[in-house]
């Protein structure tokens, strides 16, 4: 009885109506999907609770979009063209973000096909894979701590060209000019290096001696960072 509440207006006696129980069933096995998903994302990662809350829900609402047009072909191109003009209006995501958001909208699929079962099985493997990578540091590099981006500022009457390659190579395995602009209205030059170098403990001996060629203008070492964003 409860079921005829839940009828389409459209539907006649040839269609196949999702029961309740079916429904609510396929729901819960998604948010079980998304929250396993969530799990695995914030394990050693970086992450703001919007993106986990969004995470934990995404797979029942795909899920519920793909019961509501099964076996409908027109709905189902309405919807496909619905989701192609959704826009995430935040900053742009790393490359794991995006993954895990196809991860989410793939079992919230399956899961809207009635393979609940394939679902928490797809959902388990990728997570587990994903801890496991995360847990491995797979992907980091290695000696991380001798790849730096060196920032330098110099007057602008100061001829750059060779000024600092005597220094740099006396303490770097490999170093490269990447980028080079004016600050401070062109009164001053700011120099960009990529640098690999040879021994970390003496970071500060070279920063003492390019103080002596920049004239004691602001430099900075950090860890070394991509001139633009990649996946």
């Amino acid at each position: 009885m409860i079921d005829a509440w839940f009828r389409g207006i459209f539907d006649t006696d040839m269609t196949n109506v999702i029961t309740v129980t079916d429904f609510l069933l396929c729901v819960f096995c998604s948010l079980l999907v998304g929250v396993l998903l969530a799990f695995s994302h914030i394990y050693r990662s970086r992450y703001t609770r919007s993106f986990v809350v969004t995470l934990a829900l995404l797979p029942a609402v795909v899920c519920v979009v793909i019961m509501m047009v099964n076996g409908n072909l027109g709905a189902g191109v309405a919807v496909a063209g619905a989701f192609s003009l959704v826009r995430f209006r935040s900053v742009p995501g790393t490359a794991k973000e995006i993954t895990m958001l196809f991860l989410a909208m793939g079992a919230g699929l399956i899961a809207g096909m009635g393979y609940l079962g394939f679902s928490i099985l797809f959902t388990v493997v990728l997570c587990g894979a994903c801890v496991l990578y995360s847990h491995l540091d797979f992907g980091t590099k290695k000696n991380g701590a001798l790849y730096k981006t060196l920032h330098i500022t110099i007057p602008e009457d100061l001829d750059y060209t060779g000024v600092f390659e005597s220094v740099l190579s006396g303490y770097c395995k490999d170093y490269e000019l990447v980028q080079v602009r004016t600050t401070n209205m062109g009164s001053l030059f700011r120099l960009t290096y990529h640098l690999t170098l040879s021994d970390p403990a003496k970071e500060r001996e070279m920063i003492d001696e390019l103080r002596c060629r920049n004239g004691n203008l602001e430099i900075t070492v950090s860890k070394q960072e991509n001139a633009v964003a990649e996946l």
